[in-house]
């Protein structure tokens, strides 16, 4: 069995072509994706290079963990989910790259006990689950943000998961494009904000020269969670000193995370339309990553497998 794949060869070089798949077990799921979502945190860094060391980082890799699509076939033992719609956080099924993380092809082999089912009526839009699930991390089990940095997808989501829980966050985005498409909360630019008595920040920016700003913004005590990617952070601590500032760090989301968006998403409480910017082939992948990775008004960028041979 084989399958069309985006794989990247080298950093910068990414090309789309053949890889055959091992053989499902009785407990796997053989999936044909329909949607799969880039990522521009994760997914920019392999295509860089400058992804910091990572357990099974090598080339050629398949990349992506926000793919949603059919289960086609499926063992004895989960032929439960035949014919289901699933969202898909990767898969490590290939001849000849690795799966890291696995998900950008247009049909995969998955343990059964990976996938989430979905709402028919979620579509494309479930491959924005695993994102969900980051800012649900991130939002963590303290106090609601007060203030987002990043008015992309996943300074929305987390936005929107806020107001959920009775919150009304402010959210700092400095590109004018992508002020719009608030529910429920305010997106200010930085330089308008006068605030400087925020009790918990949450940076889903990934800029590691904000930590000083944001310091200056906390009121004592307060707390900032570094829920971006970064290859080192630095602040000076004079000021972090001085205001008793604490650091929580929110790293990748968990089975749990992942089941309880899935299960807001299946209730019709938390809304993932108003998200993807753009949708291209996924013929054209290798156009599609240079649009999501350098257009700044690109939110989600989506490829549509659903054509491919």
């Amino acid at each position: 069995m084989e399958t069309l794949a985006v794989v990247m060869e080298r950093p910068r070089e990414l090309t789309l072509r053949r890889l055959g798949l091992v053989a499902p077990t009785s407990s796997d799921l053989v999936v044909e994706i329909a949607w799969s979502g880039i990522s521009t945190g994760t997914e920019r860094l392999l295509w860089q290079g400058t992804m910091p060391p990572f357990p099974g980082l090598a080339y050629p890799l398949v990349p992506g963990y926000e793919s949603v699509g059919r289960v086609v076939e499926a063992g004895a033992a989960v032929r439960d989910l035949l014919g289901r719609l699933v969202f898909v956080p990767g898969a490590v099924c290939y001849e000849g790259a690795r799966g890291l993380f696995g998900g950008a092809a247009r049909r995969l082999v998955v343990p059964a006990a990976r996938v989430v089912p979905l709402p028919e009526s979620v579509g494309e839009h479930g491959v924005l689950l695993a994102l969900a699930a980051t800012a649900l991390h991130a939002r963590g089990t303290g106090p609601l943000p007060d203030l987002i940095v990043g008015h992309g997808a996943l300074g929305r989501l987390l936005a929107r998961l806020a107001v959920l829980e009775g919150g009304r966050p402010t959210v700092w985005e400095t590109n004018p494009a992508r002020a719009a498409g608030a529910r429920g909360y305010d997106v200010i630019h930085p330089d308008a904000d006068a605030r400087r008595d925020y009790a918990r920040i949450v940076d889903m920016s990934g800029a590691p020269d904000l930590v000083d700003a944001l310091v200056g913004r906390l009121a004592r005590g307060g707390e900032i969670v570094l829920a971006g990617f970064y290859d080192r952070v630095a602040f000076a601590f004079p000021p972090a000193f001085m205001k008793e500032v604490r650091f929580s760090i929110a790293a990748e989301f968990a089975p749990a995370d992942l089941a309880r968006v899935a299960a807001l998403v299946a209730e019709g409480v938390l809304a993932l339309d108003g998200l993807i910017t753009h949708r291209r082939a996924a013929a054209d992948a290798p156009e599609a990553y240079e649009t999501a990775f350098g257009d700044p008004d690109c939110i989600k960028m989506v490829l549509d497998w659903r054509e491919a041979a």
